[in-house]
């Protein structure tokens, strides 16, 4: 049945409307992503700094020296837990997502991808531990009766560093209860306004074999220490977690703005697209229908002579 004029004018307005919204959302995104980027570019520096000094101090050796030692009066969990390795009978993943959609295919992504990792590494349902930053995969995991043991909801726009240290003491809370006996980040990566990718890191325990083998400059094989090993890496293991965890937010936080730009750019587009598509039919619809007022105005014409 052919669409009244009404009608296809009704969707053109009604599209219009809806290519406003978008166009707006890009807009935010857009500004959203401009900002956090700023506090990226500075962050990455420090993290750097810090998974630089823990490489150092794994390649010289203090990291077993310092495994020895006691959370203190204000800290629930010590070093030396943080360098707890065991058998491994459960995995956890630390899977961050968005709270909400409208950002393309950003979410199903980091959960494909997360399933995939899994899978390789031979993990299944009963062995795997979700623990999920962001609605969406908390809920995806929910809905199948996936073990969530923990879910943090709200994550800001431009993470702060307050909000991370939150996560991080919980995580390794339950590591240290053997709720797990290792730890893999799960999150896509930022590597342009136009594309981003998967990356799983391995959080706990922290390895001082892998970490000296991961881009540390060549040093002396001791260090003098002053305070002691254990106090010094009390300070910087804690930290080591918590630049791992908030580098991987702020991370992902970044590719979850640019995708929802991006997805709301091709939205506009399409309802642009959409709109001209639109209009030739109501145009058309509007020539027809003068063609046949024309014609049966020269029929009655002819009719009346």
């Amino acid at each position: 049945m052919a669409i009244s004029e009404q009608d296809v004018r009704r969707r053109i307005d009604s599209t219009k409307k809806t290519s406003k919204i978008t166009t707006a959302m890009q807009m935010v995104s857009t500004a959203k992503l401009s900002q956090i980027q700023k506090h990226t570019v500075g962050y990455q520096v420090y993290a750097q700094k810090v998974e630089s000094i823990v490489a150092h101090l794994a390649k010289s050796h203090l990291m077993s020296a310092g495994a020895a030692g006691k959370a203190s009066a204000d800290q629930t969990v010590s070093a030396a837990d943080l360098l707890i390795q065991r058998p491994v009978k459960k995995t956890g993943y630390l899977i961050i997502t968005s709270d909400r959609g409208l950002v393309g295919s950003y979410n199903s992504s980091v959960i494909k991808q997360t399933n995939d990792f899994m899978q390789e590494h031979g993990h299944n349902e009963g062995d795997a531990v979700i623990l999920a930053v962001g609605g969406t995969g908390s809920d995806f995991y929910r809905n199948r009766n996936q073990d969530v043991a923990y879910e943090y909801r709200g994550v800001s726009d431009v993470p702060t560093f307050n909000e991370i240290r939150e996560i991080v003491k919980t995580v390794t809370k339950m590591y240290t209860e053997e709720k797990f006996d290792e730890l893999y980040v799960c999150y896509n990566h930022f590597v342009n306004r136009l594309s981003n990718s998967f990356r799983a890191t391995k959080l706990l325990p922290i390895g001082g074999d892998d970490l000296a083998n991961e881009g540390a400059q060549e040093v002396t094989a001791e260090y003098d220490t002053e305070p002691s090993p254990e106090v010094l890496l009390q300070e910087i293991l804690p930290q080591y977690a918590e630049s791992l965890v908030y580098g991987a937010i702020l991370d992902a936080k970044t590719a979850e703005h640019a995708a929802s730009s991006s997805a709301m750019r091709s939205a506009s587009d399409n309802a642009s697209d959409l709109i001209a598509d639109l209009e030739l039919q109501y145009n058309r619809a509007r020539q027809s229908a003068i063609t046949t007022e024309i014609t049966e105005i020269t029929g009655g014409q002819a009719a009346l002579e």
